[in-house]
C-alpha cells in the first residue's frame, strides 16, 4: 500500500520542530523502529535547516516535504525555491558550507549517515531538492508476536 501526504510552510527556523514532528508523525504509521524514527527526523531537520540558512539566506521563502511510504520505505522530498547550489558534488563534502564560521558544513553528510539514499538536485536560481529514503523494519503484528 501506497500513502503520501506533502506540506509546506515559511522558512522561518522557528518551523524546523514543526518539519520534523510532522514527518515523524506521518512516519509513524508504519511503525518504524525508535531507531529509524530517530533518524528521519535528525535528516529532515538538517535538510529543512539548509533551506533556511541557505536557500533563502537572503529571505523567507517556501519549504515543501512530499513524504512517501511504500513497501516498507520512506522517502522524504525536502524542496526550496531558494538561491540553489552551484556544485552539488562540492557542498556534498564534508566541512564545506557557505553559511560562515558558525557553521560546520555537515549537513549532507549527516543526511546521508542517517538515512539509505540520499540525492540532491539543484539549480541556480531555482532552487534545492533533497531526497532521502530510508528503510524501515518490517516487524511482525502483535497477533504475529
Amino acid at each position: 500500500m501506497r500513502n503520501e501526504m506533502k506540506l509546506s510552510f515559511w522558512s522561518y527556523s522557528s518551523n524546523e520542530g514543526f518539519a520534523r514532528a510532522a514527518v515523524a508523525a506521518f512516519v509513524a504509521q508504519a511503525d518504524p523502529t525508535i531507531e529509524e524514527l530517530a533518524d528521519l527526523k535528525t535528516a529532515v531537520s538538517e535538510a529543512v535547516t539548509n533551506c533556511i540558512v541557505h536557500g533563502y539566506r537572503d529571505g523567507i521563502g517556501r519549504i515543501y516535504i512530499t513524504v512517501c511510504l511504500e513497501e516498507g520505505t520512506a522517502t522524504v522530498k525536502i524542496r526550496d525555491q531558494g538561491c540553489g547550489i552551484a556544485d552539488v558534488r562540492r557542498a556534498m563534502e564534508p566541512l564545506f558550507t557557505t553559511g560562515g564560521e558558525e557553521r560546520a558544513g555537515l549537513g549532507f553528510s549527516v543526511m546521508e549517515s542517517f538515512t539509505d539514499k540520499l540525492t540532491v538536485r539543484s539549480a541556480l536560481g531555482k532552487g534545492t531538492t533533497v531526497t532521502m529514503r530510508k528503510q524501515l523494519s518490517v516487524r511482525p503484528s502483535p497477533e504475529e508476536r
